[in-house]
């Protein structure tokens, strides 16, 4: 089933009743939301209140929740603590795999992510260039001991758009915002994906950081962001002009992305589950019954 991804724009209050969220603003009155249908909650609006009701019941539901910024970008991930009722058994799992299988699943990582990549500039017309992230694909080895990665992402920006003064940098000219705001949207995701398949979010393959708690998901987006990567430049194809301030046909435009269709071989779904996918399919790799993780394919 997909989920529902609820952006609050407007200054109001989230509460919980009769297994419905509610959202009440003084200018679009009161609106319901079965919490069941709820994937992603994103409230960006700093005058925003929420109950701890609503909220602990959001967490029951495996709903995660973002916070924004004056800049309306995320600044803050909330997920369950509980997402899977073999949660102990499916960390001691976790928290035993060898450092060669995380080497061997981080090459997986980065060519589905080269593949994808080689895919956007496919689509944009850019076969020329394509054709080298194809051949930096097969040369990624166990581990991307060689950075094969750096390399790829600087040839692959170059040819992104025909913008010589754009660089791909967080605090960057836009589009670099746009790109922001979906990594953020598809980080959430697999995030809450990671936590539903009863995987400690904190335990990257790759991405480690003290500070970070969400390493692992750090890790499985890589190959989602390429989707990211394609929407927005859809967007600057239709004449949408990113601007400092993300303007809500934007948003709105990048929210799209997890209703998309991706395909694994000539399986069909959308990006929604290809996470859920992704992050059980990740376990089945830890356990030992499957040797490749799920990742979508950008058609």
């Amino acid at each position: 089933m997909l989920k529902r991804t609820i952006v609050i724009a407007n200054p109001g209050r989230i509460s919980f009743r009769n297994h419905q969220l509610v959202v009440k603003s003084d200018d679009k009155g009161e609106k319901t939301v079965p919490l069941e249908d709820l994937g992603v909650l994103v409230i960006e609006n700093p005058q925003t209140t929420i109950t701890s009701v609503a909220l602990a019941k959001l967490a029951d539901a495996n709903v995660a929740v973002m916070t924004c910024d004056s800049t309306h970008h995320p600044v803050s991930l909330s997920l369950p603590l509980v997402g899977h009722s073999e949660m102990t058994k499916r960390h001691l799992v976790q928290t035993n795999i060898s450092l060669p299988l995380k080497k061997r699943l981080w090459q997986q990582c980065i060519q589905a992510k080269l593949g994808n990549q080689a895919r956007v500039l496919e689509l944009n017309h850019k076969n020329v260039p394509a054709k080298k992230l194809r051949k930096y694909v097969l040369e990624v080895n166990s581990g991307d001991t060689t950075n094969i990665e750096a390399r790829a992402a600087q040839h692959y920006w170059k040819y992104f758009i025909p913008d010589p003064e754009f660089r791909r940098r967080a605090q960057g000219i836009p589009p670099n915002n746009l790109l922001n705001y979906g990594y953020a949207i598809i980080r959430a995701t697999l995030a809450r994906s990671v936590v539903a398949s009863g995987l400690i979010p904190s335990l990257g393959l790759f991405h480690r950081n003290k500070y970070n708690a969400f390493c692992l998901a750090d890790d499985l987006m890589e190959p989602y962001r390429p989707f990211v990567d394609i929407a927005v430049l859809k967007l600057l194809n239709q004449g949408l002009e990113p601007t400092e301030n993300l303007e809500p046909e934007h948003k709105r435009a990048i929210l799209e992305i997890l209703s998309s269709d991706t395909y694994e071989g000539e399986k069909r779904s959308t990006l929604w589950n290809s996470s859920l996918r992704t992050a059980s399919s990740l376990y089945l790799c830890f356990e030992g019954s499957r040797r490749q993780i799920s990742f979508p394919e950008l058609h």
